[in-house]
């Protein structure tokens, strides 16, 4: 563990009032397959707080991106050589740990080649099942903690599949026991057909697509996966083509033009978020003294990994899904509303196959006087909405995300 702790990451702002680390945990020493993590405690209450794992999406992207540019402690400044403070880090009200998985993103990484050409679903839940049994022996003063698991867009796959190789594991008596409590997922890939459906929905009515065009999906796409007809394919190219050159991860943001590090940066600002952010962050996690200082290979650092031949992924995870709100975990599905990429038509037509009975009717919920979002309560299973959040929720409204996000680990809805 103390090897683990970082001193001071270049550039970091003062007055840091936390510990973190980050480091490797082997997860096949046969292979020589480690996944990199860092790991942020709360500045108070850490040895009460709850225990948080969080997951970017992909598959083969890296949850560095979480803690750099959404929900982590920092952020990096335009120059891309100094960090500032985000105020409303989910290491307030939680010890966070951001997992890059699996072996081949980011600095993880396997000395067996050709692990990366076996990746799928099924290892990458059971890698990051392993990262977690051998991470607590390293950091055994959280082994009894309350554990939750989060993360957005194709971790839809990761979060409940990794929910339910604990739940199984758990069961196995000499198994180290994970205190799982709950998951929650943001802007969720959970079910292929109605996932899709939903993308060419939203489009349409946010006034980015043609009546004409929303009419031909549906009128000859109905399964989504390669068994449409050509004339599918060609409206839904028609619906990519007609909503232009947007981002559509925040549909009404503004894209990065022309972006360069520049070297005086000014001082960002965690209540605008920098569209070229991703770029700051890039420049920052190649430099080899932040490297250094975050006990990683030295190596070229890579925001996604997406050359993978992904091996297995299930066009539904809604059975596991149910499966966990049938164990009694806590179950949200959460939604920034104004992205097209994973957006919440998608999640409310992938919860309405579930069809969970209402417990407590949709209904506005608030973040220093303003709608934060909404929320509707089903048996077993929250939905949680954003206003004015695109995919990556936290970098887009990181005080209504931390509002929810504390709301869900406290067990109760977002405040009315």
């Amino acid at each position: 563990m103390e090897a683990d702790r970082i001193g001071a990451l270049p550039g970091q702002p003062n007055a840091v009032d936390f510990n973190h680390y980050a480091g490797y945990v082997t997860v096949d020493s046969q292979a020589g397959r480690a996944l990199f993590y860092y790991f942020a405690e709360s500045p108070e209450n850490c040895s009460t707080n709850p225990l948080v794992l969080w997951l970017n999406g992909g598959p083969g992207c890296s949850s560095l991106t979480g803690a750099m540019t959404e929900l982590g402690p920092f952020r990096v400044n335009s120059d891309g050589k100094t960090l500032f403070r985000n105020n409303y880090a989910w290491n307030n009200v939680a010890n966070v740990i951001f997992l890059e998985s699996p072996a081949g993103v980011g600095f993880s990484y396997s000395n067996t080649s050709s692990d990366y050409d076996r990746t799928g679903d099924k290892s990458t839940a059971e890698d990051a099942y392993t990262f977690l049994v051998n991470w607590l022996e390293r950091f055994p003063q959280y082994k009894t903690r309350d554990f939750y698991i989060t993360g957005e867009s194709y971790a839809g796959h990761y979060v409940p599949q990794l929910a339910y190789t604990i739940l199984l594991n758990n069961k196995n008596s000499n198994q180290t026991v994970i205190n799982l409590k709950g998951i929650a997922v943001g802007n969720g890939w959970i079910d292929d057909p109605t996932g899709y459906l939903g993308v060419f929905d939203f489009l349409w009515t946010h006034a980015l697509n043609s009546d004409e065009t929303n009419k031909g999906i549906h009128t000859y796409c109905h399964y989504f996966n390669g068994k449409d007809s050509k004339q599918c394919d060609d409206f839904m190219n028609r619906a990519y083509d007609e909503a232009g050159d947007i981002d559509g991860y925040n549909i009404y943001a503004p894209l990065c033009q022309e972006y360069s590090v520049s070297k005086k940066g000014s001082q960002g600002s965690v209540n605008s978020f920098d569209p070229c952010s991703d770029d700051y962050m890039i420049s920052y996690l190649n430099r080899p003294e932040v490297q250094t200082a975050l006990h990683a290979k030295l190596s070229e650092w890579h925001q996604c990994r997406l050359l993978f031949d992904w091996a297995d992924s299930p066009a539904t995870v809604l059975p596991i899904i149910k499966s966990l709100m049938a164990s009694g975990l806590r179950v949200w599905l959460y939604s920034g509303d104004v992205d097209s990429v994973v957006p919440i038509t998608s999640t409310r037509y992938g919860i309405n196959i579930l069809n969970p009975p209402i417990k407590t009717a949709w209904r506005s919920w608030y973040n220093s006087d303003e709608v934060g979002g909404y929320v509707v309560e089903y048996e077993g299973l929250t939905l949680v909405t954003v206003r004015e959040a695109g995919h990556f929720v936290p970098s887009y409204q990181p005080a209504r995300a931390l509002t929810m996000i504390s709301s869900f680990l406290q067990g109760t809805l977002p405040p009315p």
